[in-house]
C-alpha cells in the first residue's frame, strides 16, 4: 500500500470519526494547527473528580491582556470525548484573540443529567475566578460548544438555575449543530444521559429562553443527520419571538462532525464557521 498524503489521511480520519462518532483525538494528533494560537495551562483542576479538568489557550506573544474569553464543550453524545482532542479548535479561536478554555467533564455512564451541566458550570465558575490571571476578561464570556457539548453551552447561557449570577457575564452563545428541543425522549443515547428525569421539559434550552438571553450563533450542516438542524430553527425562532439577536447559518454539503472539524486550518475551505463564529464572538464581546 502507497502513502496517504497529508489531505488523503485527513479524508481518511474524518471518515472514520464520522463513521464511528469516535472522539476526535487522533484527527488532532495530525491535523496542522494555528502558530498563532499557545496552550498556556494544562489540566487544572475544578473539582475533585479527574475528569473536572481543564485546558487554555492564548495567542501566541499576547501581553496586553483583558481578552474576551471562549469556554468551548465539547461533543459526544453525553458519554465520550476529551478536551485532549480539540486542541484544534483552542489554538484556532486562540489565534484570533480570544482566551479559550476547553473543560473535561464526567460522562455517561459514570453520571446522567444534570451532572455534566453541573460539571461545566464549574468549569465556567473556574474560568470567572482564574481568567485575568492568564490575561482574560472574567466579565467578557462567551459560552460554545458543539452537539451535546453545544445543548451544555446553551442551558448555561439560557437556564438561571445553573451559572447564577455569573451568567450575567455572558456575552453571548455559539451552538454548533446542537440538540436544544429534542422531545420526546428517543432512542439509546438519549435515554441513557436524561433517565430518570421527572420533568422532561425542564430539560430543554428552548424552554429558558427569556429577553434577557445572551445573543447566540447557532450554526448546522444540511447533511447533518445526528442532530436534526430543526433544533436550531426552533431555538433560533424563541430567541427572536423575545427580540434577542440571532446568528443563524446554514452551511451546504457540510454533516455532523464536518462543522467542527471546519475549525481546523485544513479544512476551512469547506464551511467558514471560523470566520463566521469569530466575527460573531468579536461583536458580542467589544
Amino acid at each position: 500500500m502507497g502513502k496517504l498524503g497529508k489531505g488523503h489521511l485527513l479524508g481518511a480520519l474524518l471518515g472514520f470519526v464520522a463513521s464511528a462518532c469516535s472522539p476526535l483525538t487522533l484527527f488532532d494528533a495530525v491535523v496542522p494547527k494555528d502558530d498563532g494560537g499557545q496552550m498556556i495551562l494544562r489540566d487544572a483542576a475544578f473539582g475533585p473528580d479527574p475528569r473536572q479538568r481543564i485546558d487554555l489557550y492564548a495567542p501566541r506573544g499576547d501581553k496586553a491582556g483583558h481578552l474576551p474569553v471562549i469556554v468551548f464543550i465539547y461533543g459526544g453524545s453525553w458519554s465520550s470525548g476529551t478536551k485532549d482532542g480539540y486542541a484544534f479548535v483552542g489554538r484556532a479561536l486562540a489565534a484570533q484573540g480570544f482566551l479559550v478554555a476547553i473543560p473535561d467533564y464526567r460522562l455517561v455512564p459514570q453520571i446522567r443529567y444534570p451532572a455534566f451541566l453541573e460539571d461545566n458550570a464549574a468549569a465556567v465558575r473556574w474560568v470567572r475566578i482564574h481568567a485575568a490571571a492568564h490575561g482574560g476578561d472574567p466579565d467578557r464570556l462567551i459560552l460554545a460548544g458543539h452537539s451535546a457539548g453545544a445543548y451544555d453551552a446553551a442551558m448555561l447561557a439560557l437556564d438561571p438555575r445553573w451559572l447564577g449570577p455569573d451568567r450575567k457575564a455572558v456575552r453571548g452563545l455559539i451552538g454548533l449543530a446542537g440538540p436544544y428541543d429534542f422531545l420526546p425522549f428517543d432512542g439509546a443515547v438519549v435515554e441513557a444521559a436524561f433517565a430518570g428525569v421527572r420533568d422532561p421539559a425542564s430539560t430543554q434550552p428552548v424552554n429558558f429562553v427569556s429577553a434577557d438571553a445572551p445573543p447566540a450563533f447557532l450554526a448546522t450542516g444540511d447533511k447533518d443527520t445526528t442532530v436534526r438542524p430543526r433544533n436550531s430553527d426552533a431555538l433560533a425562532a424563541r430567541l427572536e419571538h423575545q427580540g434577542v439577536a440571532v446568528t443563524r447559518m446554514r452551511y451546504p454539503d457540510v454533516g455532523h462532525v464536518g462543522l467542527v472539524t471546519a475549525l481546523a486550518r485544513p479544512l476551512r475551505g469547506r464551511a467558514a464557521v471560523l470566520d463566521d463564529a469569530v466575527t460573531f464572538a468579536r461583536k458580542v464581546s467589544r
